[in-house]
């Protein structure tokens, strides 16, 4: 999976629209994620409205990039499903899945933390105005890259442990 060691968080964008196909192809590749008993508790909300971008892109301090993205994917989970306690969890696994696809298209995008912080939840469910039974998790980012840069190596050997 070269994904894995390309894949960078990307803030800029070019002016270009990202063909439904690939957005689709991104979201199918976030449901094939495992999850706690299979209770695949995930929402996915796909915006292109530049009203509503804008809007989401005040909810956080960190999220002023997505302003000029073609696309946010806003991820939300189901509180009344079988395993809440593990329902972040299962999104962090399918966001990651988005955004190895999102890389494999060629397009690039950032992941937003709106979890667990109250406040950038409650604005993201005001602003899409979300059902009473789902949480605002993330937003994603997407859109052809208007920037590159190579992948920093994270490898620490210092940080593995063998226990015999």
């Amino acid at each position: 999976m070269d994904t894995i060691f390309h894949r960078i968080s990307i803030r800029k964008y070019k002016n270009k629209p990202v063909e439904k196909e690939k957005i689709m192809q991104i979201l199918k590749a976030a449901m094939a994620a495992p999850s706690a008993r299979n209770q695949q508790p995930w929402e996915f909300y796909v915006i292109t409205n530049k009203d509503k971008i804008k809007e989401l892109s005040k909810v956080s301090p960190y999220a002023s990039c997505a302003e000029n993205a073609p696309v946010l994917i806003v991820c939300a989970y189901l509180t009344d499903c079988v395993l809440p306690s593990y329902a972040q969890i299962d999104l962090s696994i399918a966001q990651e899945n988005m955004w190895l696809e999102t890389d494999s298209l060629g397009l690039g995008g950032v992941w937003l933390g709106i979890a667990p912080v109250s406040e950038r939840m409650e604005k993201v469910e005001k602003i899409l105005d979300l059902p009473e039974n789902q949480r605002a998790f993330s937003i994603f980012t997407l859109g052809y890259p208007d920037e590159s840069r190579p992948q920093e190596n994270r490898y620490n050997e210092n940080k593995i442990h063998f226990i015999n």
